[in-house]
């Protein structure tokens, strides 16, 4: 079909106007040398935002005009990071960084003096971790560092920060790029946003790291594009393409010129004597950055040579971020208190006299653990030196016992939690201690009902952070088994909710009472207890009152169950307050089918691998993922040599692309649904 003039006409005008505004957008966030006043600049935009109206068929996700606008979250979703965003080991003096060297160098087999490693050494950022995804050279997603191994989707997000690229520059781009960096605020910007909130009578943020987290996690991304948030690249996980950089200083390179913006600070330097004069004149040239900086980070430049050198625990042997000294003051511990967090941990603070440190005003420090508070003999009464460490959070390092009064007692680990009075757990191994009654104890309630609404767990549409905070605020729930005591005269009167959100909520809650034990298990929040360990126990023993009742021995002939894992669940089921709630939620209809399950290896699909890509018409992939895996199947997030299966639906991507690289057989949706039909219709003997 040709193309009518004026359209044709419109389509040449919307990519011209695009190209100018990307490159006005570059030249302003990331070359900082803005060619237009804001003026026209936002003449441009109205330009492209008419045409984009007047012909929609135009409009891609990927325009300028479509920063913002979509619409508030009810609560972030969960991404499982490909490649896990791993944290740093810290160097705090000349000589951690020296032995560092040293490590490096003779892992590598350089033993002579005169062999030098060479490193890129860039500022750390005081900032959030962050991954972005480009297809294509389209951006796809966002997701914040999290634990390390999932983070939260913040893509809506994201995409309202002004200098991250909706489409990256140019066309040398691999097809598939995982950008790992740091949004952050400037300390203009921080300003001008505290001004802004004592203007409105709101809360003012401590620091510009808090105002950026803050803001980065907010549900409405129209509150995220009102903040003045930057992002800076420091590196790359997932690639897919050829001729890629062999250089973590060369990939910073090709990430500046595909649009994104790296740090001005960037150096190659050499050996130990390299980092440290790198290290001093930053911290020389810190107080007039733009932006707050913690310390110096300095990583093994040859990619080839990081892979060598591997990774341990949960950072890589190859970089070490280096940290300017904290700011540090004298004060006295009036009180020790526990405080209970919103998952159960209970950590010891100290009530401190106040004192000044850094400017900030400082009245409660963190003593992190039990452990710590025994190694290093923080007492009552005792003088101690509080630093703000990273300048964001207080901590007593260590006490002046010369100064300590007589007969001051030492700190003794609570046997009950001090919020609930229900009994605290201490695995071995483990220096956190932790209350079991997270279905009843009041400090974790929010949490728990926030974890048991999710939508992997009960799936109960409508019940977002805010309402949850109102039910709880107001009394009307206590545990999570009050939510099906609710009625619409109780929830119709909420802020923001009236009759028809209050019905359709009833309704949900009522559809979330047919559910599967393993759902019902994860809802529970049982820590170590994720997706795949409540699938693992409800095939095992097939009903609940089999897993309350079994012993952690027992939990440890479970696959995949270890010591950990079996005392946790061991105790959760043994508190008598969890048991209760448990008992209640059962008599307010909560329910599944329960029977003895099929050995796994025995079950239709056992065995086989299946990779999910695109949008299915005739169910959710959620539901595509349970009813594979109720045959034994596994489902995995990336496609591999040991990828069985391929299921592609609507606007599948490069996971397609890879399977048909790969020769992995592809399934359509109606070919999906007929091996989904065939595998249940011929059940385990």
């Amino acid at each position: 079909m040709t193309q009518s003039p004026g359209l044709k006409d419109a389509q040449q005008r919307v990519q011209a106007l695009r190209e100018q505004i990307d490159y006005h957008n570059h030249r302003y966030y990331v070359l900082d040398d803005p060619l237009l006043p804001d003026a026209e600049y936002d003449r441009l935009l109205q330009q492209l935002a008419a045409l984009e109206r007047q012909f929609p068929q135009l409009l891609t996700a990927d325009s300028p005009t479509q920063r913002v606008g979509a619409q508030p979250l009810k609560e972030f979703g969960e991404i499982r990071h490909q490649l896990p965003m791993l944290s740093l080991d810290n160097a705090f003096t000349e000589q951690d960084v020296s032995d560092f060297d040293r490590r490096v160098r003779e892992r590598l087999g350089l033993t002579a003096d005169d062999e030098q490693v060479e490193y890129a050494a860039e500022p750390k950022l005081d900032g959030l971790a962050v991954s972005l995804l480009y297809e294509g050279g389209r951006l796809l997603r966002g997701a914040t560092r999290g634990d390390g191994s999932i983070g939260e989707d913040i893509t809506q997000n994201v995409r309202t920060i002004g200098c991250i690229p909706l489409r990256l520059r140019g066309n040398t781009f691999p097809a598939v790029l995982e950008v790992r960096g740091e949004v952050y605020m400037t300390r203009e910007g921080f300003a001008r946003l505290n001004q802004q909130q004592q203007q409105h009578g709101d809360k003012l943020f401590a620091n510009p790291r808090n105002a950026a987290a803050g803001s980065l996690r907010q549900l409405d991304p129209q509150v995220t594009a009102s903040r003045p948030l930057m992002f800076c690249s420091y590196g790359v996980g997932v690639v897919e393409g050829k001729y890629l950089p062999t250089r973590h200083s060369d990939w910073l390179g090709a990430l500046r010129s595909w649009g994104l913006r790296v740090s001005e600070q960037a150096q190659v330097v050499h050996g130990v004597r390299g980092c440290l004069q790198f290290y001093h004149a930053l911290g020389a040239a810190r107080d007039g950055l733009a932006y707050q900086i913690d310390g110096a980070v300095y990583k093994v430049n040859e990619l080839a040579l990081q892979q060598q050198l591997g990774f341990v625990a949960r950072a890589p042997r190859w970089a070490i971020a280096h940290k300017y000294p904290a700011q540090e003051e004298l004060t006295e511990v009036l009180d020790i208190e526990w405080q209970v967090g919103r998952t159960g941990t209970l950590t010891p603070v100290a009530r401190l006299a106040p004192v000044s440190v850094g400017g900030v005003t400082v009245s409660n420090a963190t003593l992190h653990n039990i452990d710590e508070v025994l190694r290093k003999d923080v007492r009552v009464g005792d003088t101690v030196i509080v630093r703000r460490a990273g300048d964001v959070i207080p901590e007593v390092v260590s006490v002046i016992k010369e100064r300590r009064p007589a007969k001051v007692l030492s700190v003794k680990l609570p046997v009950v939690c001090p919020v609930c009075g229900s009994e605290v757990l201490r695995v071995d191994g483990e220096s956190a201690i932790r209350c079991n009654a997270g279905l009843f104890c009041p400090a974790q309630r929010k949490e728990a009902i926030r974890h048991f609404a999710s939508r992997r767990a009960l799936d109960i549409e409508g019940l977002g952070e805010k309402l949850i905070d109102q039910l709880v605020d107001e009394g009307l729930v206590q545990h999570v088994d009050d939510l099906y005591q609710l009625d619409i005269e109780q929830l119709a009167v909420l802020q923001r909710m009236g009759e028809k959100s209050a019905q359709n909520l009833i309704e949900a809650l009522g559809h979330s009472k047919q559910t599967t034990l393993a759902r019902f298990l994860y809802s529970l929040g049982i820590r170590e207890v994720g997706e795949a360990t409540a699938r693992t126990l409800a095939e095992h023993f097939g009903t609940l009152q089999a897993i309350i009742e079994a012993s952690e021995d027992e939990l440890l002939q479970v696959p995949d169950i270890g010591p950990v894992s079996a005392s946790y669940i061991a105790a959760f089921f043994a508190e008598p307050h969890n048991r209760q709630v448990i008992s209640k939620l059962r008599k307010a209809g909560v329910s599944w089918p329960e029977e003895a399950s099929a050995p796994r290896a025995s079950l239709p699909l056992s065995g086989k691998t299946f990779v999910l890509t695109g949008t299915l018409q005739s169910l959710t992939r959620d539901q595509a993922r349970e009813r594979l895996q109720a045959l034994g199947a596994k489902v995995a997030g990336s496609v591999s040599a040991k990828t069985d299966y391929v299921v592609a639906g609507s606007d599948a991507g490069t996971k397609l692309a890879k399977a048909q690289q790969l020769g992995i057989a592809v399934l359509d949706e109606a070919g999906l649904l007929s091996m989904l039909d065939n595998a249940a219709a011929h059940p385990p003997q």
